[in-house]
C-alpha cells in the first residue's frame, strides 16, 4: 500500500480529455475490466447488459446537479462570477467568488439584465469562500435555471449547448456543483432493459461537492482533507441492498459518489444504514469495503481521490496498467470521457 501522491500519477495526453458529452449517451466505450483475472476486455457502453446479472443491484446516485455558476457585475461594472457550492438557507449560499478580492463585505452583485438577482457578501470564511445573501422575487430555483450555468470542471474548455447533457436521465433531487459522471453514460431505453432482466435499480443521494475538483497537494496522501459531502439513504434502499447481500447477490455501484454514501452508512457487521448526514470517507489503497462488489465509473484525473479509490477497489499497479492500456486505446477521460466496469 502506497501513501504517497507521486504513485498515483500517469502520463495523460490533453487531446484524450474529453470536451463533448457522447451522443447517444450509451455509445461511449466501455473498458471491462476482471480485477481477479487481471484481464481487460474492450466493449461500448451499451454492451454493460451482458456483463449484469439477474439478481444484481444496480445503485445509483439520482442527484440533481444545479446551473451553480452564474456572473454579475458589481455597482462600478466589474465582472463577477459566482460559484454556489453549498446552501445555508433559503437564500444564503456558500460561494465561490472570482475575482474574490474584487468584492468586499457588504458589497453587491447584480445578476441578470434587469438585475433579478442581487448578492450581497455577508462573510469571508478562513478557506476563502464566501457567504453570499441573495435578493430576489419568486422562486430562488426558477431564477437560478433562467440566470445559471452549469458548473463544467474547469478541464472543459468546450461550451455546453445543453443543460440537460451534464445531467442523469435519472435525476431527481439536490443541489449537486458537479455530476455524477459515471451516470451520464445510461439512456432510460437501456435503464428498462436493465430493470427487464431482473435487475434491481435503487436509488440514493449524494450532492456532489467542489471537492470532486480539489487536487491533492499533500506529498502523503494521508495528511489531505477530504472535503464533506450530504448523503441521504432510504429504509426502502437500506433493505433492497441488504437483502441483497443476505442473498449473494452483487451490489453493483454507479459511481464513486454512489460508493462513498454506500460505504459511509454501514454497521460493524457490514449491514447498510438508513441515513441522511454528511461524510468526510477518504478510501485509499487497504480500504476494506463492505457492501459494494462492482463498479461503474469514468476515468479520473492523475493524482486524484477518485484515482486512489479506484485503486484501493483493485490493486494500484493494476490499475495503472489499465489507465496506460486505455491512453494506448484513446479513450477519452474525465467528466464527458468513456466508462470502465470493475468486477
Amino acid at each position: 500500500m502506497s501513501t504517497k501522491l507521486i504513485d498515483y500519477d500517469y502520463n495523460l495526453p490533453e487531446e484524450l480529455i474529453g470536451q463533448h458529452p457522447m451522443e447517444p449517451r450509451d455509445h461511449s466505450k466501455l473498458m471491462v475490466v476482471n480485477r481477479g483475472k487481471k484481464e481487460i476486455y474492450h466493449k461500448y457502453f451499451y454492451d454493460i447488459i451482458s456483463h449484469l446479472n439477474s439478481g444484481d443491484i444496480l445503485v445509483r446516485n439520482s442527484t440533481k446537479v444545479i446551473p451553480a455558476r452564474l456572473y454579475g457585475r458589481k455597482e462600478n461594472n466589474v465582472i463577477i462570477e459566482l460559484l454556489l457550492l453549498k446552501r445555508i438557507n433559503i437564500d444564503t449560499w456558500e460561494s465561490l467568488i472570482k475575482p474574490g478580492k474584487k468584492l468586499k463585505l457588504g458589497q453587491k452583485v447584480f445578476i441578470g439584465n434587469n438585475e433579478e438577482l442581487i448578492g450581497e457578501l455577508i462573510e469571508i470564511k478562513e478557506d476563502g469562500n464566501r457567504i453570499i445573501k441573495f435578493y430576489y422575487e419568486g422562486v430562488f430555483e426558477d431564477i437560478l435555471d433562467r440566470l445559471g450555468s452549469m458548473p463544467l470542471p474547469p478541464y472543459i474548455v468546450e461550451k455546453l449547448e445543453r443543460k440537460e447533457r451534464y445531467q442523469t436521465v435519472y435525476a431527481i433531487k439536490g443541489e449537486s456543483v458537479a455530476a455524477p459522471t459515471a451516470g451520464l453514460h445510461f439512456t432510460k431505453e437501456l435503464l428498462d432493459r436493465i430493470e427487464s432482466m431482473g435487475i434491481k435499480i435503487v436509488d440514493i443521494f449524494l450532492d456532489v461537492g467542489l471537492g470532486t475538483f480539489r487536487p491533492v497537494k499533500e506529498d502523503d496522501v494521508l495528511n489531505h482533507k477530504m472535503h464533506e459531502e450530504t448523503f441521504e439513504i432510504s429504509q426502502e434502499a437500506a433493505d433492497i441492498i441488504n437483502n441483497g447481500k443476505k442473498n449473494k447477490n452483487r451490489i453493483v455501484a454507479v459511481g464513486t459518489t454512489t460508493i462513498r454514501a454506500l460505504e459511509s452508512s454501514v454497521d460493524k457487521d457490514g449491514n447498510l444504514i438508513p441515513s441522511k448526514r454528511s461524510t468526510e470517507i477518504f478510501i485509499y489503497p487497504g480500504f476494506k469495503f463492505r457492501v459494494v462488489d462492482a463498479l461503474i465509473t469514468n476515468f479520473h484525473l492523475p493524482k486524484s481521490t477518485l484515482l486512489m479509490l479506484i485503486s484501493a477497489f483493485s490493486e494500484r499497479k493494476f490499475i495503472l496498467d489499465v489507465y496506460e492500456e486505455a491512453v494506448k486505446e484513446k479513450y477519452r477521460f474525465f467528466s464527458f470521457g468513456d466508462a470502465m466496469f470493475i468486477e
